[in-house]
């Protein structure tokens, strides 16, 4: 009978361990909460709530006949009043034709919260008694709803036309989230790219880890990659305006699983303006060897509304020397029109070094464009001295 005993008090002493040890390592779980026995996962919520923008407002409505008559032509109707707007949440909007003592009306009633600030959920009920006399009471409820997340955006424009966005978010809860899914819905003219991923040879892992949690006050950056279509990527014009991207789709859980969802308004950048004339290059080596010719290829975009006649010059600096003509004649070059021209040229200083000196002139306007800076490549010694 003793062993019995011992046997026992050691699984419970081992079940307790386990347990205060699984409350530790859980992130959901307010620190020192293992000390109370039962952790933040384990509790319902002390009063009506902290409710967050984006997610569902749910609530059980119980009308009791608490007298001993019978009353009939019962209505329970809810209404939640917001900042700007009163919205009707009852399920059914016909009345009760008795109620008998003791018995109760039961509704369930959701709304998706999309205003912060002050809510008052107001229950009306009217019901006529055996005398016949009308009757009428109501009750009011106030909450607060709060904003979940703090969204931060940055754009950069690359100069092949792609669009780098950076969202950066920020949980201004006070309990973790569990963040489900954080995706951009790109504009009809681009597809996204997630940079969120780090694929390997088997499959691929989310920059973030295994554990999806966003603590209180962390916050994540996300990375997306929007290039535009094939059938907007030759109109040079099309592309240049465009100053919508998307918007980003955000949907979270909290302690209690409830699920929260958040949609942007349509997300713009501050258009990059290329002027008359835009130049890009198409390619280009990251190393090159010291002085040995090395190609590049630049694209050459007629962004204005008029012909142009172009003529390329090539002036040298003091690290790249170009080969070829100087002053050749392009052509005309229509409106939204490109061109592509293959380039030769050398480097004579070592380390990295930047591409300067290309010029376009416009022969009809005896306009110069000038593109310096326009990009850069590591210059290497193909002949490294062994070492002594």
């Amino acid at each position: 009978m003793e062993v019995n005993q011992a046997k026992q008090e050691h699984l419970l002493a081992l079940k307790g361990d386990l347990f205060v040890r699984l409350m530790k390592d859980d992130p959901s779980t307010v620190k020192g909460a293992e000390t109370l026995i039962l952790g933040e996962m384990l509790t319902l919520p002390q009063n009506f709530g902290n409710i967050f923008l984006g997610e569902t407002f749910s609530s059980y409505i119980s009308v009791h006949n608490d007298s001993n008559q019978v009353v009939k032509d019962i209505l329970v109707k809810a209404d939640l009043q917001t900042s700007s707007q009163r919205l009707n949440l009852s399920a059914s909007n016909s009345a009760v034709s008795e109620l008998k003592p003791e018995c109760c009306i039961d509704d369930v009633i959701h709304h998706e919260v999309k205003e912060i600030g002050t809510h008052i959920l107001v229950c009306a009920v009217s019901y006529t008694t055996q005398t016949g006399e009308k009757l009428y009471f109501r009750k009011f409820f106030k909450f607060q709803v709060l904003k979940p997340l703090d969204v931060k955006t940055k754009f950069y424009n690359a100069e092949t036309d792609e669009v780098f966005l950076e969202a950066q978010i920020q949980n201004i809860t006070t309990s973790p989230m569990f963040m489900e899914k954080v995706s951009l819905e790109p504009s009809m003219m681009y597809n996204v790219t997630e940079l969120n991923n780090v694929s390997s040879s088997s499959e691929s892992e989310s920059t973030f880890g295994g554990m999806s949690y966003l603590q209180p006050l962390d916050t994540r950056q996300y990375l997306y990659c929007l290039k535009p279509k094939p059938e907007f990527a030759e109109k040079a014009g099309v592309i240049k305006g465009v100053t919508v991207i998307g918007k980003l789709d955000i949907v979270w859980k909290t302690n209690l699983g409830e699920r929260g969802r958040l949609q942007t308004s349509q997300l713009q950048r501050m258009a990059p303006g290329y002027g008359d004339v835009r130049l890009s290059l198409e390619l280009i080596p990251d190393t090159v060897s010291l002085e040995e010719p090395f190609d590049i290829t630049c694209k050459i975009t007629n962004c204005s509304e008029r012909t142009m006649d172009l003529v390329l010059e090539m002036c040298n600096t003091r690290s790249v020397h170009w080969c070829g003509v100087s002053g050749r004649q392009l052509g005309k070059l229509t409106p939204n029109a490109s061109l592509a021209i293959p380039l030769k040229l050398l480097s004579s200083v070592q380390g990295l070094q930047s591409i300067s000196g290309l010029r376009l002139t416009d022969t009809f306007l005896k306009r110069t464009y000038e593109y310096d800076d326009i990009a850069q490549v590591c210059v290497v010694c193909p002949y490294s001295s062994p070492e002594s």
